[in-house]
């Protein structure tokens, strides 16, 4: 075992477990410190419904698709001259990313179309990164590998199709493989590279970059947590408190990186369209 007081229990967090560690062990009673590690991301199945299993992760993805869904429809349901203030902060979320994402990357002809996916996108991963910091939550979504994956296949199957669309099979063989006979005897090098990293390293890193820093944030703040109490006892509570202003601090800086993380998965789903979308030279 890691450490003394881990227990078979631990590998497998239960639903009504937060954060993963034992709540009787501190500094100086004998034990080892809970370090969190992949045990703080594994999760016994709350419900099974039509034989699939529901752990913390997915129930947490649908909640996050119903409170999209249900902020939006409350905010335009019934959508006034003059807005009301639910639906002022709806358009304003609306507006951010129609504006500041897909134009900017698009152009409004080119952007329109692609609006409702990219709002759709930026807010589900948001409120998904968001349950991180949300009380009884606590365990951002993004954080298991296969909802970033699977939102980036999303995108990866849209960009090909677009690009086979629009520049038909030769055309968007030349598109992916950065075909350019003006460069001469490099060319087949230059090909097996942009094939590898169109087809392969594109669609990878855009599901890991957010994955990633998701995993990252979530594993920091509970190793601070679980410090705060650890330290609990003693003369470590003069530690406990630093620890613990650490957490604040920690929080407030995830709110800015998930809804960073957000932007940027959406800005580069953006790019990858107006890629499929330019004219090839």
């Amino acid at each position: 075992m890691p450490y003394p007081c881990a227990t078979l229990k631990e590998l497998a967090v239960s639903p009504d477990q937060t954060l993963a560690f034992e709540t009787d062990c501190h500094i100086f009673d004998g034990c080892g410190f809970p370090a969190p590690g992949l045990h703080s991301f594994t999760f016994e199945p709350i419900a099974t419904v039509g034989g699939i299993e529901i752990n913390k992760p997915m129930l947490l993805v649908l909640l996050g698709t119903v409170a999209v869904v249900v902020f939006f429809w409350a905010a335009f349901g019934r959508a006034k001259v003059v807005p009301g203030k639910l639906q002022m902060v709806g358009e304003a979320g609306y507006d951010f990313v129609r504006r500041g994402i897909v134009y900017e990357a698009l152009g409004k002809k080119e952007g329109d179309k692609y609006v409702p996916l990219m709002v759709s996108l930026f807010f589900f991963i948001w409120i998904m990164n968001l349950w991180s910091v949300i009380p009884l939550a606590q365990f951002p979504a993004t954080s298991i590998i296969a909802f970033p994956a699977g939102l980036a296949a999303i995108v990866y199957i849209l960009w090909v199709s677009l690009t086979f669309r629009k520049h038909g099979f030769v055309g968007g063989l030349k598109n992916i493989s950065g075909y350019d006979k003006s460069i001469g005897p490099v060319l087949p090098l230059v090909m097996a590279l942009e094939l590898l990293s169109n087809l392969i390293i594109r669609p990878f890193t855009h599901a890991v970059r957010l994955f990633a820093n998701m995993f990252a944030g979530h594993v920091l703040l509970l190793i601070f947590t679980i410090a705060s109490w650890y330290l609990l006892n003693g003369i470590g509570i003069a530690y406990a408190s630093v620890s613990f202003v650490m957490v604040l601090l920690l929080t407030v800086f995830e709110l800015f990186i998930q809804a960073l993380q957000a932007y940027v998965f959406v800005l580069l789903a953006c790019n990858y369209i107006q890629g499929a979308l330019a004219e090839h030279h």
